[in-house]
């Protein structure tokens, strides 16, 4: 039912991104279903039967996360159809989504992230994943902004990038000297790869001239986290928690750390909040006056 129109709420009333209206529209579609099966249409749900989809979705073994999705996709839904004046009470109006358990990002450590920037590239790829790498640590960039980024959208004489996050919403994150001097070796390589062939407007492109893929990312700091020694398995969103946890253990303050990371939310950025035990416990060394006895 409306299906189309429904996609067309998501993306442009709610300026929801790709992934997220992709997601929604499978867990709607599978609602849907669900209505079919049980002879009940949309539009005559009640908060009894909200709650019947619930149990259901809690019988697949899904994911807390997963249920917390689908329940989201399902209530976005209600609420289009209200605005479209299909129905005229939500029957999600009563409906708890799950609770997630928060969990604490995980980071690497100073020495973990010298290691992998100090990492002597032999190659066009070394070189542009060191770049991806230092990029990732200086801005705490999304890998879908980073890959997004166009040549355009980079300052190098003032230092600052131009990241279109969820929504297509945009922000101005600046850049450290460092990350500008690795970006500028790197597009030097970039042009010199291409031998001026043309290539697309992206920053980082692949051999072809291509722009990179979220896989390529992926694997490519992967791969170098293993040449440089990094036990750990190295993925994209691991670098932003870095940039996210390094920053406020550094000293800056959670409105700042929330603009750079384009968090809608100021209690989405208070999960960086966390300092490892390691530091705390040299500041309690340091600071409590019976360790001075």
């Amino acid at each position: 039912m409306f299906i189309n129109e429904f996609k067309n709420f998501l993306s442009f009333e709610r300026q929801l991104s790709k992934n997220t209206v992709a997601a929604y529209m499978r867990d709607v579609k599978e609602f849907l279903g669900f209505c079919e099966e049980n002879h009940t249409a949309p539009e005559a749900a009640t908060t009894d039967f909200m709650d019947e989809f619930v149990y259901y979705l809690k019988t697949k073994n899904l994911s807390p996360k997963s249920v917390f999705r689908k329940t989201e996709a399902v209530k976005n839904y209600f609420k289009f159809l209200i605005i479209n004046g299909d129905i005229k009470q939500d029957p999600c109006r009563f409906l708890a989504s799950p609770k997630l358990t928060q969990k604490i990002p995980r980071q690497l450590s100073k020495e973990e992230v010298n290691r992998l920037l100090a990492f002597p590239a032999q190659n066009f790829t070394e070189h542009r994943t060191v770049a991806i790498l230092e990029m990732f640590y200086a801005t705490g960039l999304r890998v879908s902004e980073l890959i997004n980024l166009r040549l355009e959208n980079i300052n190098l004489a003032d230092r600052w990038v131009l990241a279109f996050g969820k929504g297509g919403k945009q922000r101005v994150v600046p850049i450290h000297e460092k990350a500008v001097q690795t970006l500028e070796k790197y597009l030097v390589l970039r042009e010199r790869e291409l031998r001026g062939a043309s290539a697309a407007s992206e920053v980082f492109i692949n051999r072809g001239g291509g722009k990179l893929s979220r896989i390529t990312v992926w694997k490519d700091i992967s791969d170098l986290g293993k040449l440089a020694g990094i036990e750990r398995p190295l993925y994209p969103h691991l670098l932003r928690h870095t940039f996210a946890t390094h920053l406020l253990t550094g000293g800056a303050d959670l409105r700042s750390v929330q603009e750079m990371l384009g968090h809608a939310n100021l209690q989405t950025t208070q999960i960086y909040t966390h300092l490892d035990v390691a530091d705390l416990k040299e500041k309690h060394k340091k600071f409590h006056p019976r360790s001075k006895i």
